[in-house]
């Protein structure tokens, strides 16, 4: 048995269970992106459930432990995320679905200039300043 056989028995094997939250992919939405997890060897869940629960947990901003028992255990989804994070996964998937969008806008696929309100960066460095206030009302004496 070759390589392509244990990946092709490991997809039958694996089976996607579809939950029904609206942080869901939709079918649509998962090919996009689906090239970026493949489904290895020694997988026991399937790559879209992991997706879908790490989109759940950003989407209701919940505990890893409060996450429903309809998607893989919250260790394996922890476990998941981490190593997409470091080693850089996720930046890769948001560069291919800007890249897609931004094509499919007719425009280029790279942006070349950014905007940044002049406001937004007067508050980072004001912050920095800290004195006294003079229209505040001070207290009197009797501390009330």
């Amino acid at each position: 048995m070759d390589n392509s056989d244990v990946q092709q028995n490991t997809e039958e094997t694996i089976e996607f269970v579809p939950t029904n939250y609206p942080s869901d992919l939709t079918d649509k939405e998962w090919n996009l992106i689906k090239e970026f997890f493949p489904q290895g060897p020694n997988s026991t869940h399937h790559k879209r459930s992991l997706v879908n629960a790490v989109l759940y947990l950003l989407d209701s901003g919940c505990k890893w432990r409060s996450l429903p028992h309809e998607y893989p255990p919250y260790s394996t989804v922890h476990s998941f995320f981490r190593r997409a994070r470091l080693s850089g996964l996720w930046d890769e998937v948001l560069k291919a679905i800007v890249t897609k969008t931004r094509i499919k806008a007719a425009r280029n696929p790279n942006p070349t200039y950014g905007i940044i309100d002049s406001q937004s960066v007067k508050t980072v460095y004001a912050s920095d300043d800290r004195g006294y206030d003079g229209g505040k009302k001070p207290k009197d004496e009797s501390g009330i």
